[in-house]
């Protein structure tokens, strides 16, 4: 229900970037304001224009903007507009950045790499943000590397309230994790369900191929009919094919696939709906997705733009949004559209 009786449209301002400005709409749509015209083009040399439409002079001003590919591309694009705000007077400006790309490349696990993640987080704080919203980081740690007010929402209620429809039952149905990274989620989720959950101990050998222990799924899932499959991400989809035949192979008759960020890279999608024991594919739209008429029977699109509404509302409003952070528990929120 768009809230206009508790935000001035002439207060803030609203901008999006090119890679997503479908949800950027949706979020603006939901809290009642205009989303305001950016103008994007590119000189002879290929450097990149960007000029704002409206006067941010004075003004909270919020930039919608996911690092969906080409991501290099699209966090120039956002860097730009968070400089542009700054330096025409803004009085606060607010990144809503739906998908962190760079929340993988959280650690130094090889020689001679960059921490990227810490590094875009830096150049968020120096181009002129004063405020991170993001949704599902890849790992907590990486909250950690902003220096400035940082939110990173969860889509988890919004599942649940999707599965709590089906009465699914603790005897036959099990939740299950892709690696110990996703454990405390997956257990936070099925917890909320009342259903069991367990977590594969997986080693990435590369960016598609993974390897998974097969006897420890096999310890874990022995006596299940369905497994609901609980990640952040799907990209290449390597990870989830690898775990689905691991369950395939120990008599998961029924599996579905839950994600926050369905990038489906390549022919993931129509990889995992080939597959008959796969029922259902859910997703957000944190990252753009086929239009309803062009999506695959199997997959379910879960809108976000509440999610961020709500949540920018209440900041605006100086209001708490824990309840609505990855760690927090999303009361009532999975009874609400």
């Amino acid at each position: 229900m768009p809230l206009t009786d508790s935000i001035d449209p002439k207060d803030i301002r609203f901008f999006s970037g090119q890679s997503h400005p479908e949800l950027a709409k949706g979020i603006t749509e939901y809290l009642g304001v205009p989303l305001e015209t950016t103008h994007f083009s590119r000189f002879g040399n290929d450097n990149l224009f960007i000029q704002l439409g409206a006067s941010v002079r004075g003004r909270a001003v919020f930039i919608v903007q996911s690092l969906t590919p080409p991501v290099s591309d699209h966090l120039l694009e956002l860097l730009m507009m968070l400089d542009i705000a700054r330096g025409a007077g803004a009085r606060e400006v607010h990144a809503i950045i739906p998908y962190f790309s760079y929340a993988r490349s959280d650690k130094k696990d090889a020689p001679r790499i960059s921490i990227t993640a810490r590094l875009v987080a830096d150049l968020l704080q120096t181009a002129g943000a004063t405020h991170v919203m993001t949704m599902t980081l890849h790992s907590p740690q990486v909250h950690g590397f902003f220096s400035i007010p940082t939110d990173p929402l969860t889509a988890r209620p919004k599942f649940v309230r999707h599965f709590r429809r089906k009465g699914y039952s603790p005897q036959d149905t099990i939740v299950f994790a892709p690696d110990v990274g996703r454990a405390k989620p997956a257990a936070r989720f099925a917890e909320r369900l009342g259903l069991p959950f367990g977590a594969a101990d997986k080693k990435r050998l590369t960016d598609k191929i993974v390897e998974i222990d097969a006897d420890a799924v096999k310890r874990q899932v022995k006596g299940f009919f369905r497994a609901i499959i609980y990640d952040d991400e799907i990209a290449t989809g390597g990870t989830v094919l690898e775990l689905v035949e691991h369950l395939l192979q120990n008599d998961i008759q029924e599996i579905a696939t839950i994600c926050t960020h369905g990038l489906f890279i390549g022919n993931a999608l129509t990889t995992l709906t080939d597959i008959p024991q796969i029922t259902e594919i859910i997703t957000t739209d944190t990252v753009p997705q086929p239009k309803p008429q062009d999506r695959p029977a199997k997959l379910t699109v879960i809108p976000v733009a509440s999610s961020f509404g709500k949540a920018i509302w209440r900041n605006y409003t100086r209001q708490s949004i824990g309840d609505l952070f990855s760690f927090g528990e999303g009361v009532g929120e999975e009874d609400e559209d």
